[in-house]
């Protein structure tokens, strides 16, 4: 039996928070440093003066209060009939009134926009023109926007061939993005590491999920799937730091999972490159990377143009036993807009409509 598994970072598959889509990098990534420093100065059991200095600072920086700003890149969400965090005072300015954590109800998040039409139906494109028999999404919504993807974009709209399986956990993400799997196969189980901690923080920021996949002849079909800390803000040192601490969970959830089948694939967006400190972890414990893949010819990133080593930071990893069935390793990179390194889907004809900035990445096995 032949069977093609594929990763995708699909950057939401509908709506995506509206930080995302602003183009300045240093600004974009202002942003999403404020609402991390917000999450957390809100996680305080009590406010000081200064917490609350800070957080009415950023409520005001972004306007946050304006419920019909069409801009805004936060939200409080207070819920209906709880206590409240802030009151605006005559004037304009916030005051922060809840003492601390156990004082109000509600959070933070970050505003959704719902994503350029024609960048939907790239990303379909992608998913149908891959047509993986195993796909693991990363960077959606929900269970239910899988299931709406499936039915109503390739379904209905393209035609195309859909997935009578889906699956996904909230993770630990505060934006809201998460790690799905469309399959064709039956999703027998399904583990969350959600709540594994170091030192009492949670060592995933978003989960790394295993999908017990259902193969003919009763041999399952373990996915493991992540979405690495980003480098994209933040102290570089802190993020290295989480990337190693969520590769060496990663190993040793691996090194379990082997113990139940020796089909294991680790997947998804690992946000480091093939000579860094966390895939080294992974690596030493035996997993193969399918560009590694005597198959694979094109270009050595996933990201991007993908011209550079320094664009690789998607992965599919076989265990032992699947790199030996692996047939064919390739990059579906048309739904990224590169005008001056690739041809794209004539349907993409700028940032804007792509798809994603990442290609998707496949390998065909004979299992």
């Amino acid at each position: 039996m032949t069977i093609r598994i594929a990763t995708f970072n699909a950057e939401n598959l509908f709506r995506r928070p509206r930080v995302f889509a602003v183009e300045d990098t240093s600004e974009r990534r202002k942003t999403l440093e404020d609402f991390a420093t917000l999450v957390s100065v809100l996680d305080h059991e009590t406010y000081t003066a200064e917490d609350k200095e800070q957080i009415a600072g950023i409520l005001e920086k972004y306007d946050v209060p304006d419920s019909l700003s069409k801009t805004r890149p936060i939200l409080v969400n207070e819920t209906r009939g709880g206590a409240r965090l802030f009151k605006v005072k005559r004037g304009g300015a916030i005051e922060i009134i809840a003492k601390g954590r156990p004082h109000w109800v509600g959070w933070a998040e970050l505003v959704r926009d719902d994503l350029n039409w024609d960048a939907v139906q790239n990303t379909g494109r992608v998913i149908a023109e891959v047509d993986a028999d195993v796909l693991l999404t990363v960077e959606v919504e929900d269970r239910l926007a899988l299931q709406r993807f499936s039915d109503q974009v390739l379904g209905d709209l393209m035609g195309a061939k859909q997935y009578p399986f889906n699956m996904l956990i909230d993770g630990n993400d505060s934006r809201g993005i998460d790690i799905g799997l469309f399959s064709r196969r039956p999703v027998t189980s399904i583990r969350s590491h959600i709540f594994d901690a170091e030192s009492g923080r949670a060592i995933f920021s978003r989960d790394c999920p295993e999908f017990e996949v259902d193969l003919e002849g009763g041999k399952p079909l373990w996915i493991l799937g992540n979405h690495f800390k980003s480098k994209g803000f933040g102290k570089p040192a802190v993020s290295a730091n989480k990337r190693k601490a969520q590769a060496k969970r990663v190993k040793a959830i691996y090194e379990a999972a082997l113990e139940r089948s020796a089909r294991v694939v680790v997947a998804g967006d690992l946000n480091d490159t093939p000579d860094s400190e966390p895939l080294g972890f992974l690596l030493a414990a035996g997993l193969q990377d399918a560009m590694d893949h005597g198959s694979y010819t094109g270009a050595p990133g996933t990201y991007g143009t993908g011209q550079s080593l320094k664009q690789k930071i998607d992965y599919l990893m076989f265990s032992p036993d699947l790199w030996r069935h692996v047939q064919a390793v390739e990059v579906e990179r048309r739904g990224i807009w590169a005008p001056n390194t690739f041809k794209s889907f004539e349907t993409v004809t700028s940032k804007a409509t792509q798809a994603s900035d990442h290609g998707a990445l496949y390998a065909d096995l004979e299992v």
